[in-house]
């Protein structure tokens, strides 16, 4: 009896030739292309700016950079919310040779300093104060208490000291490095031990950006709306830096995100594509302005950054009139994008899927006991290879060797299937999946479904300790404007539709949701404050093989 072979779930993005170029290049490439186009609208700050424009802003922060003593190599950080200045040091470190070390700005005066000491840089840019903090008293209290000797310079973006370092600024030599340099280290979020400093090349960014872009359809008509924030790999590489790839005009509507703003410059700048994390476009579908802003220009968008949920795909496709409305995944190891969805799919695959793997990228789904591919829709770790591959974790070979297998697969940490046609499905993080009595549960299959609810804005659920089954579930609720709802209304939505041992036993309705500056809700704090607050510390304590 002949029996069919199992296909191994692998797939190989489109083969293209691969850009050998530096950012650098990559803008002088774009501003002699359409030098009086429109490319940085930075709308809070009444800023608009064509690419000759940002060219020249670019080449006077490279000479103020090379007067201070910047050198290749060394590493600069910018410890800001979104703004052009941003954008004229993303480049302008790239076009000397030095390293932008982008500073998360939600950080305080612990991990500041811990990327201070760790990073070993020069200088570092920042406002002095916002709304919400005064950046400057926190840089102080951080190097009160690490050791941030190599910190020579501190340049304060709304004050005297960044037009002095301009005004000061020198013709720039002509920097003769390699595409495969190191440019930028980007730091992971560091939700399990401290955070890794990602080592990015010229070669990992503009690439990852330009084939993003690619499937994204960018063209001459198109303008970006980008409310996310620059410091993340999703805001700087599929954002500004794709921008800069095609020539297409970055959108900023605020320094920190702002549900009504970013309406309105969709609006008022007639943009075509709108970028955001979950918890931003739901912010958005729930604003009060939405009904009467005009966002028919809009074509597509990109869900990223977090598990995208399938109804909030579904209503930003219909109710933000954004047709093309495609969900990406990937993570900052990946500089970042691995798969985006394919823009001519139709919407239920578009909203259930992450898409096909993007060109000159590999990606496969093994067992993550034994690291075999395994058979296409089988469940397993999502792993990667390519030019997007990260160099390295910066001074932490063990953790590069962890990551990074000795084939050059990178592995995600992420559950996930691949399909018969080539798309990816997300079903977890590998630390992350429920095991209730021996049973597997993912998280975002119960959270896709109670978004389904009608009364339900958002919803995030995880495992708590249990010392008869191991762990039993929790859904944390968030509820739309206006709406009630009661524990048990939760399972009787559930019953007769999904397994009895999937159905939430805990529900805690709540206002927000601990998250990291760009939307990552932090699972680990809600188990924390769940084992205290209902008494499982001793459930927790449990040993496990």
């Amino acid at each position: 009896m002949h029996r069919t072979m199992p296909v191994p779930s692998y797939a190989r993005g489109l083969e293209l030739a691969l850009l050998e170029k530096t950012v650098g290049e990559v803008l002088r490439a774009t501003a002699a292309r359409v030098p009086g186009r429109d490319a940085v609208i930075s709308r809070h700050q009444k800023l608009r700016l064509t690419w000759r424009d940002l060219e020249q802003k670019v080449a006077s922060v490279a000479g103020g950079l090379v007067a201070m003593g910047i050198r290749p190599g060394d590493r600069v950080g910018m410890y800001a919310s979104s703004c052009a200045e941003w954008v004229y040091l993303q480049v302008a470190t790239a076009a000397v040779g030095a390293v932008l070390v982008n500073v998360n700005p939600a950080y305080r005066s612990h991990e500041l300093g811990y990327v201070l000491e760790r990073s070993r840089m020069k200088a570092i840019f920042l406002h002095e104060r916002d709304a919400r903090v005064c950046y400057l008293q926190i840089l102080e209290q951080a190097r009160a208490v690490r050791d941030t000797t190599s910190l020579e310079h501190v340049i304060v973006l709304d004050t005297g000291s960044w037009d002095a370092m301009l005004r000061n600024a020198v013709p720039v030599p002509e920097c003769r490095g390699s595409p495969h340099d190191v440019i930028n280290i980007q730091y992971t979020s560091g939700t399990t031990g401290s955070p890794k400093g990602v080592l990015l090349t010229h070669h990992n960014l503009v690439n990852n950006a330009w084939v993003a872009g690619q499937r994204m359809r960018f063209g001459d008509s198109d303008r970006l709306c980008l409310p996310l924030p620059l410091y993340h790999c999703f805001g700087c590489v599929l954002g500004s830096l794709a921008c800069i790839v095609f020539g297409v005009p970055m959108v900023l509507p605020a320094g920190q995100f702002d549900p009504g703003a970013t309406l309105e410059a969709i609006e008022r700048e007639r943009c075509t594509i709108i970028y955001g994390v979950p918890t931003m476009f739901i912010a958005e579908l729930e604003h009060p302005d939405l009904p009467r802003r005009d966002l028919t220009s809009l074509r597509a968008g990109c869900m990223g950054g977090a598990p995208c949920p399938i109804e909030v795909m579904r209503r930003v496709a219909t109710e933000m009139h954004c047709p093309q409305m495609a969900a990406g995944y990937g993570q900052t190891e990946s500089s970042p994008a691995i798969t985006i969805s394919e823009p001519d799919d139709d919407l239920e695959t578009r909203s259930q899927t992450i898409g096909t793997a993007l060109a000159n990228t590999e990606v496969k789904i093994v067992a993550p006991w034994n690291g075999v591919t395994q058979p296409v829709g089988d469940l397993g770790e999502l792993c990667t290879r390519g030019y997007l591959v990260m160099k390295g974790y910066d001074g932490d070979p063990a953790a590069t060797a962890h990551a990074i297998d000795g084939e050059g697969w990178l592995h995600t940490g992420d559950l996930a299937v691949m399909r018969e046609d080539g798309r990816f499905q997300i079903k977890g993080r590998l630390k992350e999946m429920i095991i209730r009595g021996g049973e597997n549960i993912y998280p975002r299959e119960v959270e896709d479904f109670l978004h389904q609810h009608p009364k339900i804005a958002d919803v995030y659920v995880l495992g708590l300790p249990d010392e008869r089954l191991g762990e039993t579930v929790l859904a944390w609720i968030r509820l739309k404007a206006g709406e009630t709802m009661m524990d048990e209304e939760v399972r009787q939505f559930c019953a007769g539709k999904i397994a009895h041992f999937k159905i939430p036993q805990y529900v805690r309705f709540v206002d927000a949701f601990p998250m990291t500056v760009t939307g990552k809700v932090q699972k680990f704090v809600i188990r924390e404050q769940e084992i205290e607050a209902r008494g499982l510390r001793a459930a927790a304590s449990i040993k496990t093989a």
